[in-house]
Parts: C-alpha cells; sequence; structure tokens
C-alpha cells in the first residue's frame, strides 16, 4: 500500500545507519587505541578481570625490584662478612705464630700490636657497614626486633599480595664494651697541671715503677706540645729500655700523651716531683679504652651475638703463650659463627633469585592473558571497519532511495 506519511523504508535505512556507525565508531576506537576494552559497555566483566590482573602485575613488577633490593643488602652484608673473616683468619695466623715459644715476649708484643688493630678494626666494620643509611650488622636498623631483641627479623616483600614474604635474622656482630677490668690506654694531659718545678716523674705500668728525670723548667706552667714531646721522649726511652715493656706505646696529641701497653698493664700512681716533694700530678691520668673495644669487656648482653661465650672476642689477645691459645680456639668459634650466618644469607639470596624469576615468568603469562581481554585484535578489528564503511556507504545510498520512491504517488495523481 503506497502512502506518504510514513515513509517505512527511510525509516529502516536510518536505523540501520544508526546501529552501523555505532558498529563503525567501536571499530575505530579499537584501532586507534589498540584495545578491545575501551569503556565497561564494551565488556563488564572483562573490565573486571583486566583491572585485577593489571594490579597483581604491578605488584609483581615491585615485588621482582624487592626481591633484587634484598638480593643487595644480602650482598652488601656478606661482603661485610668475608672481609671479617679474612681479619679472623688473619688474627688466628697470627695467634698461632704467638703461640710458639721461639717468639720473646717483645715479639709476641709485636704480633698483638696488629692482632688487637684487626680486632678493633672488625668492631669498626660492624658499626659503620651500612645500606641506604641502615647499620646491617650492629642490631640496630635494619628490619625489626625479634623476641628479646637479639637479633633483627628482615623481611622481603615478595608478592603481590600482603603477607607473601621471605625473612631471614640479621645477628648482632658488635663487641659490648662491658666494663673494662684492665683500662686499655691511659692518657695523661701536661697542659692540667702546673709541672714547672718538675725534676723528675715517676709512674707504674703494671707493677714496674719508673722514675724518669726531667731538667728544671722542661714542662712551663702550661705545657706546650713541643715540651711534652720532649718529656714523652724521655718517658719512652725509660719503659722501653726494660725488658718485657719493649712494646709499650707512647703518643703525643698536643699537649696530652696517650700510652697504651698491648699487653695491657695499666699506668698509675702518676707524679711529678720537685726533688721529693710531690706536685700532686695524679689529677692528670686518665683511663680511657681503646675505641669501641674494651680490653677485658664483659660479654654482650645479646645472647644470640656472634661474638659471645665461646666466641668472644674482646678480651683476647697474643701478648703471652697461654692468651694466644685462648685466642686459637675462640677464634675457631668466631669463625664457624660467622660462616652460619653467611651460608643463611648465601641460601636467601639463592631463594629471593628463584622467587624473582618465578614473579618474571608469572608476570609474563598474566601479561598474555589479560592481553587476550583487552587488547584489540587488529586484523578482527580492521575486517569489521571495512565491513562497517561498506555497510555505511550502502545504507546512505539506500535512504537516499527510500526518500525518492514516494515520488511515484505524483504518477497516481497526475493520472
Amino acid at each position: 500500500m503506497p502512502v506518504i506519511n510514513t515513509n517505512i523504508n527511510s525509516l529502516v535505512s536510518q536505523h540501520a545507519l544508526v546501529r552501523n556507525g555505532r558498529e563503525l565508531s567501536a571499530a575505530m576506537e579499537q584501532l586507534s587505541t589498540g584495545r578491545r576494552i575501551n569503556s565497561a559497555a564494551d565488556d563488564a566483566a572483562g573490565l573486571a578481570i583486566s583491572s585485577r590482573m593489571t594490579a597483581q602485575l604491578k605488584g609483581m613488577d615491585q615485588a621482582v625490584r624487592n626481591a633484587n633490593d634484598g638480593i643487595s643488602i644480602l650482598q652488601t652484608t656478606e661482603g661485610a662478612l668475608i672481609e671479617m673473616t679474612n681479619m679472623l683468619h688473619r688474627m688466628r695466623e697470627l695467634a698461632i705464630q704467638a703461640s710458639n715459644d721461639t717468639y720473646t715476649p717483645a715479639d709476641r708484643g709485636y704480633l698483638d700490636l696488629e692482632y688487637q688493630q684487626l680486632m678493633q678494626e672488625i668492631a669498626r666494620t660492624t658499626s659503620d657497614t651500612q645500606w641506604n643509611g641502615m647499620n646491617l650488622l650492629n642490631n640496630s636498623d635494619v628490619g625489626t626486633a625479634a623476641g628479646n631483641g637479639s637479633v633483627r627479623q628482615v623481611m622481603f616483600q615478595v608478592g603481590a599480595n600482603a603477607n607473601q614474604l621471605v625473612s631471614i635474622e640479621f645477628k648482632d656482630f658488635s663487641f659490648d664494651t662491658g666494663a673494662a677490668a684492665v683500662p686499655s690506654k691511659d692518657l695523661v694531659d701536661f697542659a692540667s697541671v702546673d709541672l714547672s718545678t718538675a725534676t723528675s716523674i715517676v709512674f707504674k705500668v703494671g707493677t714496674q715503677a719508673f722514675t724518669v728525670p726531667v731538667a728544671a723548667g722542661a714542662l712551663s706552667a702550661t705545657a706546650t706540645p713541643a715540651q711534652v714531646a720532649t718529656v714523652a721522649g724521655l718517658m719512652r726511652d725509660a719503659v722501653q729500655a726494660t725488658p718485657g715493656f719493649e712494646n709499650v706505646q707512647f703518643n703525643v696529641a698536643g699537649t696530652s700523651l696517650e700510652i697504651w701497653d698491648p699487653a695491657r698493664r695499666a699506668v698509675s700512681g702518676f707524679d711529678a716531683l720537685a726533688d721529693t716533694t710531690s706536685l700532686a700530678a695524679g689529677s692528670a691520668l686518665t683511663s680511657i679504652t681503646a675505641g669501641s673495644v674494651a680490653v677485658q669487656g664483659a660479654n654482650p648482653t645479646n645472647t644470640n651475638a656472634i661474638f659471645r661465650g665461646d666466641a668472644r672476642l674482646n678480651d683476647t689477645g697474643i701478648a703471652t703463650r697461654d692468651q694466644a691459645f685462648t685466642a686459637v680456639a675462640r677464634l675457631e668459634f668466631a669463625v664457624d659463627a660467622i660462616n652460619r650466618q653467611r651460608a643463611a644469607m648465601g641460601a636467601v639470596m639463592n631463594r629471593l633469585t628463584y622467587a624473582a624469576d618465578n614473579l618474571t615468568n608469572t608476570s609474563q603469562n598474566i601479561n598474555e592473558s589479560r592481553s587476550r581481554i583487552q587488547d584489540a585484535d587488529y586484523a578482527k578489528a580492521a575486517s569489521e571497519l571495512a565491513r562497517t564503511q561498506i555497510i555505511q556507504q550502502a545504507a546512505t545510498a539506500v535512504l537516499a532511495q527510500a526518500n525518492t520512491s514516494q515520488q511515484a504517488v505524483l504518477k497516481l495523481l497526475g493520472s
């Protein structure tokens, strides 16, 4: 039935154009962005799944970086322990050497000088080894205290979700200063008292008394560094000329004189005499400890500390044969304790390496899965674009034809 008011063919063509236009727009959007899902309307479920996968992938990528950072911090720590072990091996070598009776007490004193310096370097390594500003070996910064605080629990987040952890315990390598039974150094401050009238200086090293003559006026009321150096030389000559005291050290720092005996004999009874009159110079003497290592210090309070008990080093020396025997036994325990910690670190480093490799492999597979959900298939999208473009052109031509086809009604009226 021919009608005029309602052009059914035109309406059909218009609807086809609108619907095809949406499909054309979707195909062009996919080709432009490279994504099959550009809004929730494209695929609501797919959008939710791909979004969760994106969160998981970002977490995994960060977890890989975390694992690599964990390997780095363990490598830094083990590097310090390697050098510490090397020093312990050298100390043990020195102790074995000092155990031999072919050496005089003076010879053993020379060996003990190096032994004590190495022990202080171990203590310094413990306090100064850092990663990202955190102390690693002195049980203070890295990780969190575990139990009684004697160890630090260090955790590495190696997963995309909470509590996916690899952990290791860092033990305390620091020496406890304790209460020094015998001070390792003594300090004389010549500028603190008026010794301008002194004619001799008296003191003891251990139980051995020394009287050192000085020229009147050798020290002024406020002693100068040059005067202190001269008097220190006289004291050194008197002490080191005595058998068994050849290794006592005298070091001048300004107007102060540091006296250190490797055999751990303390300086006492210091005074200056004007003929036989005491100048009450005893107040110028101060007992101090050597750096962070207190000779004959107490056991570390940390019950799980490395240098504790049978591995305790801060009261060892090799100035005598008996001391050397004790040092050898203690050093063996100390090396074993460090080796156990290094073995634990090596195992965790290997574990973190495998964890990082697994995360990388999993991330790759999830990326592939997400791609299948959200990425555009360009061959399909290009074919869809070509199809919709052809249909769009055909629908436009049909719409034009539909708008002109009703003009045939005029022929009816004209007849």
